[in-house]
């Protein structure tokens, strides 16, 4: 099922054309220069001193893909699973919310969110579900935002009136962050966007750069490091991927400018240092990551976890990461999967045991949708 190499090869042209008026870091794509370094060079970031140790995970992975589960979707971004398996998957620009059977693909519209405005980096995005709500994460008219909508029950598959959860989070061109999820602690997180105005991620009264961390109603959640504030951590640049390992330590994927792009384990109040520091850098004032990557072979989009390791999907690197895990640090090298074999990729979601679903990202402009695009696929992985 590669996909043709000519396709390729157009491809690796069209990226060079992005949004004007950033850097060649300035979107998430940042086909400008970038270290020829390889993966094995990534840098092993510090554990956390009460963080419970677990067992490492083998050294070296594997993964099958057993199928694709539903193809022809336009620009999707976000995916959760509902009770009973079936998936909803985001439209970012096209703006709708699509159901998927999951065990045959079969694919039902709910509709078009109102008052999603898209635009570069900005629309429909991350998903999540929880007590017969659906939860997104939305580009509006004046921010990004987090809304809320009934769904199931005696509508059926319509959903219901959008209702604001928290408002105010920063929006730009590039770099409108999106993820959510909830954690084993009930509490929804975010991951934010410093919109190009990098000095917004070390600024603790703004939402952007930052993960959040808010009750399902979207107040400030308990224990949070600053009182009635959903700010949980700060220094960030775009975090697109979160997700929570066995013994529910939060990690978060970030975009880098030029030079490293990261994988962080995110405690409570700490900074991770952007725009003073970009990957590693040995300061105590700021949290390096536990891997990061040349901007070139990730550009980090969804994360999960699975198998005692992160699973990450990269949009300009095209393959899938394996970060092994022991307790908060890495077991060994990251290992790259699938490489240039479905182009960029955008969403990885765990679906219990060893398997994954991954979404595949060529009609979002900044690929080369061949026939079929987009994807969803199953995955195995050990």
């Amino acid at each position: 099922m590669s996909r043709p190499a000519v396709v390729k090869a157009l491809w690796g042209a069209a990226v060079l054309v992005l949004v004007a008026g950033c850097s060649s870091g300035g979107t998430e794509d940042r086909p400008g220069t970038a270290p020829p370094t390889s993966a094995s060079a990534t840098a092993t970031g510090s554990a956390s001193s009460s963080a419970a140790s677990s067992a490492a995970a083998p050294s070296g992975g594997r993964v099958a893909v057993t199928g694709t589960l539903t193809e022809g979707l336009k620009s999707p971004w976000g995916l959760a699973e509902l009770p009973g398996g079936d998936l909803l998957v985001s439209s970012r620009d096209e703006r709708t919310i699509t159901r998927v059977d999951g065990r045959t693909g079969a694919k039902t519209s709910l509709g078009e969110v109102p008052g999603v405005v898209p635009g570069g980096e900005g629309g429909l995005m991350g998903l999540a579900v929880r007590d017969g709500w659906v939860y997104a994460y939305l580009t509006a008219e004046s921010d990004n935002r987090i809304v809320r909508m009934r769904y199931g029950g005696a509508d059926g598959d319509r959903l219901g009136v959008p209702q604001p959860v928290l408002t105010g989070i920063p929006k730009g061109i590039v770099h409108n962050g999106g993820r959510i999820a909830f954690g084993p602690d009930g509490m929804l997180y975010a991951g934010t966007g410093e919109t190009g105005r990098t000095g917004l991620a070390q600024d603790r009264d703004s939402l952007g750069g930052k993960i959040l961390r808010m009750t399902p109603e979207g107040k400030p959640a308990p224990g949070n490091p600053l009182a009635g504030s959903v700010v949980y951590s700060y220094g960030h640049r775009n975090v697109q991927g979160i997700a929570w390992d066995a013994e529910g330590r939060l990690w978060a994927a970030e975009f880098g400018q030029n030079t490293w792009d990261e994988l962080n384990l995110v405690e409570r109040g700490k900074n991770y240092g952007w725009p003073e520091v970009e990957g590693r850098a040995g300061e105590a004032r700021f949290v390096d990551p536990v891997a990061q990557w040349p901007t070139s072979e990730a550009s980090p989009s969804g994360i999960a976890y699975a198998r005692g390791a992160i699973w990450m999907a990269g949009l300009r690197g095209e393959r899938l990461w394996r970060v092994p895990l022991s307790g908060a640090e890495r077991s060994g090298d990251p290992e790259a999967f699938l490489t240039q074999e479905y182009g960029r990729l955008r969403t990885v979601l765990a679906g219990g045991g060893g398997r994954l679903w991954l979404v595949t990202s060529e009609t979002d402009t900044r690929g080369t949708p061949g026939p079929g695009d987009d994807r969803i696929l199953r995955l195995e992985v050990s």
